[in-house]
């Protein structure tokens, strides 16, 4: 008994480590703060506060916040990465099934009979007769994991979660993100054809001016002609920009996996809507939190953990395997003398030495080790591409700010001066040539001022997505597989 309980004890002592090395967590290597532009004629509107995580509803937009409530709950490229966190979860049940004994129940009965010249008959009939034979019985199997390889698959296998899961939140970032990109740009495209609408109106009206002036002998044939083809070129711009309604429009009702055309009565605009412009002010949270909030450099750590743990798992195929396995169970040539006489028992332990393979466990584990450090390059590639992005998005988003405030200016003196044309063109001091031109100058100005609201509202999705905010307020609503 003493010499059981001492292998016990040591049994346990070993199962308390495992063998290769144990995961250390990377550093990112982040700043302390950001890089803001310092600009005193124009305020930025981004700020060092805590990043918030529903950005979505700074818009102001209850439309905009419903499109993405239901995309986060119905895009199909969501569904399907959360049937892969169900699937990494069942793989990973799987090889923690490894670190419990195997147990099963079984019972047969077979007729045979053996040969007069071979080895002994169990039947004692000596081979001149066949006979039956009754059993059943309790089987049961158990690994000792004494250098830790089952721990180390089962930790794998727990990182190998954490990857689906970190993926999935990637795709719910992009799905947030995408929904209020293309919510965006159609508004914008709405607005540059209510502008388009509006300028062909004014060009229509010019038209009509130029024919009445031409009929009382006020006006020139040339000025006709000039009032027509601007009449002509406003309407050849409608339908490429109704086709991109459309065509956003469908996009969207895609990310919501409906079919098209779906969005469209939904979305239509009998006047030119808003273009969300977002929150006054933006906080940025800390550069330290990147780190926590981006989904893919999450996914890059786990992804290393899961590399570090395989080392493990390839150092322990090195070591012997012990495996305790029992048999208990009755044996009887009669189904009647199945009782406690007909019991049979076999408990032992077996063991299993690698000795020579040809260098196979030796490749496996150059091999663990090569995609360990690949993981951990990756891990260092993600996070320094993930502090570019920011840079990047928040050079937009306070580039954009400043484009914007200058076309507004633009605009308003645009407006001015068209008035001032069409007043001195009424009065005969100026010809229609002059009027055109301020009017094709308001329109480029009325373009340009849309595109930039455009883009500088896409630039504000693009660095919350760039910030990795969002994800965390979905998975609190239990946002597909969350």
């Amino acid at each position: 008994m003493r010499r059981h309980a001492t292998l016990l004890v040591l049994a346990m002592g070993l199962g308390a480590c495992s063998v290769g090395p144990d995961f250390t967590r990377p550093d990112a290597e982040l700043d302390t703060n950001w890089t803001l532009a310092d600009d005193a004629d124009l305020p930025s509107r981004v700020l060092q506060a805590d990043l918030d995580e529903r950005w979505w509803e700074g818009f102001g937009d209850p439309l905009l916040a419903s499109l993405i409530h239901r995309a986060t709950h119905e895009n199909l490229d969501l569904l399907a990465a959360a049937n892969r966190v169900e699937q990494s979860r069942a793989a990973r049940r799987s090889v923690a099934a490894g670190q419990a004994p195997d147990l099963g129940v079984g019972a047969g009965y077979s007729r045979a009979r053996n040969s007069q010249r071979g080895l002994s008959d169990p039947s004692g009939e000596s081979g001149r007769a066949a006979y039956s034979l009754w059993q059943g019985g309790l089987d049961m199997a158990w690994e000792l994991d004494l250098w830790g390889r089952v721990r180390r698959e089962v930790e794998a296998a727990d990182a190998g979660v954490q990857v689906s899961e970190e993926t999935r939140r990637g795709v719910l970032l992009a799905v947030t993100a995408e929904t209020a990109r293309r919510y965006i740009e159609l508004r914008g495209a709405q607005n540059a054809l209510a502008i388009t609408l509006q300028n062909l109106e004014i060009a229509r009206r010019s038209l009509a001016l130029n024919r009445t002036r031409l009929a009382d002998g006020v006006a020139t044939q040339l000025e006709v002609a000039e009032a027509a083809a601007q009449v002509a070129s406003l309407e050849s711009r409608l339908p490429p920009l109704r086709q991109r309604e459309a065509s956003l429009a469908n996009a969207l009702a895609l990310l919501l996996a409906l079919p098209p055309g779906a969005l469209r009565e939904a979305l239509a605009a009998q006047e030119a809507p808003a273009i969300p412009t977002g929150p006054a002010r933006v906080p940025l949270g800390l550069p330290s939190e990147l780190a926590e909030r981006r989904p893919d450099i999450r996914r890059a750590e786990a992804a290393l953990h899961a590399a570090t743990a395989e080392i493990g798992v390839a150092e322990g195929d090195f070591y012997p395997r012990i495996t305790l396995s029992g048999d208990l169970g009755l044996q009887a040539l009669q189904l009647n003398d199945l009782g406690w006489d007909a019991r049979r028992f076999a408990v032992g332990p077996a063991l299993s030495l690698p000795l020579f393979d040809g260098g196979r466990r030796r490749g496996t584990l150059e091999l663990s080790k090569a995609r360990q450090q690949e993981a951990a390059i990756a891990y260092r590639s993600t996070v320094l591409a993930a502090w570019h992005e920011v840079d990047d998005t928040l050079g937009a988003c306070q580039a954009q700010q400043r484009r914007q405030a200058s076309l507004d200016q633009a605009v308003e003196h645009a407006r001015v001066a068209l008035d001032n044309a069409e007043r001195q063109y009424g009065q005969g001091t100026v010809d229609f040539l002059n009027v055109l031109s301020v009017q094709n100058a308001l329109l480029a100005n009325q373009a340009e001022q849309v595109d930039s609201a455009t883009a500088a509202a896409l630039a504000l999705v693009d660095l919350y997505r760039a910030l990795g905010g969002g994800w965390q307020a979905l998975e609190g609503e239990g946002a597909s597989g969350a």
